[in-house]
């Protein structure tokens, strides 16, 4: 399922060699345009004033208002959100359920293809490391329901100590997108994280139609509460040939997403997941008509232990230096 560069792009982690031959890159990356000018203030026409109150009907002096007496309840917490029911919601507001959604599905998949090719070069010289990340972008299509379409490219390592650490990894390449962006600048180009100069990406969508936006980032790992990726893959090896044997199938993933507009998703994949369980919490809502509901996972890069908080930060600094430079929008 994934195509790869033929050359690893230049920095700290793309001294190793691509996952994949076969892709050359064709991309053409235009900044995304600039909004349209906000309008100017109106200005009354000279001499125009309120109407002057004849002298024999003198004006009585204004009755000063009393400030409003101060609430009997306290405003409610943020993590009850509050959207208007049926047509009332904004199109903005279902766009940006639908596209949580469809990153989420799109993350499950992009996991499962990294497992699978993970387990098959095992031990091998060109073996994946188990972290990857993935970036996200979205384009006009009219024709579609919410009116854009969803691309997303992604970058794996082969397995190295450095691959294996994913906070480091993600402080690296927050630090090689930053030297990126300068250099360009310094020629006075504009770098772009899918190349053709420094590309951050070898799979996936290698090229965006014109006028694309950027949306956000996220990770994903072959890591999960099973334990770690290279402790299962030698578990599904040394298990003995009789009886019912495990598989890659059989194994679990996950996945942390930061979008623009300050979502943040975790997403677990769980192949043997009872019906209806998608594995998805997210700290804003992916069902735009509930008038309200509680949200407990409101803060989700904080509620949890140190070693996940310290990924969701380091995927905060990629996410902001991304952000920062592409001028991203939304998904309109």
């Amino acid at each position: 399922m994934m195509t790869h560069a033929a050359v690893p792009p230049p920095g700290r982690h793309y001294d190793v060699d691509p996952v994949n031959s076969g892709w050359r890159p064709d991309l053409s990356s235009t900044a995304p345009p600039a909004g349209p000018p906000e309008p100017a203030a109106q200005v009354p026409p000279p001499g125009y004033r309120e109407a002057r109150v004849p002298p024999v009907y003198p004006r009585p002096p204004e009755a000063k208002v009393p400030p409003p007496p101060p609430p009997l309840l306290p405003a409610p917490s943020s993590a009850f959100e509050q959207v208007p029911v049926g047509d009332g919601v904004p199109p903005e507001v279902r766009r940006w359920a639908d596209l949580r959604k469809q990153v989420a599905y799109r993350c499950k998949r992009i996991n499962t293809g990294h497992m699978v090719e993970a387990d098959q070069r095992f031990g091998q010289r060109h073996a994946i490391g188990p972290h990857g990340v993935v970036l996200f972008f979205v384009s006009d299509v009219p024709a579609e329901p919410h009116g854009y379409q969803l691309h997303t490219a992604y970058r794996l390592w082969l397995a190295s100590p450095e691959a294996d650490d994913l906070p480091r990894l993600l402080a690296d390449l927050a630090e090689v997108a930053s030297e990126n962006i300068a250099r360009a600048a310094s020629t006075r180009r504009r770098w772009h994280p899918l190349g053709p100069d420094g590309s951050m990406v070898n799979g996936g969508d290698m090229s965006l139609p014109n006028g694309s936006t950027y949306v956000g980032v996220g990770v994903s790992t072959l890591d999960s509460d099973q334990g770690r990726w290279y402790q299962l893959a030698h578990t599904l090896r040394d298990l003995p040939a009789t009886g019912r044997r495990l598989s890659v199938f059989d194994l679990k993933g996950q996945c942390y997403v930061l979008l623009t507009d300050g979502t943040a998703m975790h997403i677990d994949r769980d192949p043997h997941a009872r019906l209806g369980v998608d594995g998805i919490r997210c700290n804003r809502t992916l069902e735009p008509d509930r008038v309200t509901y509680y949200n407990r996972h409101e803060n989700l890069t904080e509620d949890c232990d140190d070693a996940t908080r310290h990924v969701w930060r380091q995927l905060g600094a990629l996410n902001h230096t991304l952000t920062t430079h592409l001028h991203s929008g939304r998904p309109v």
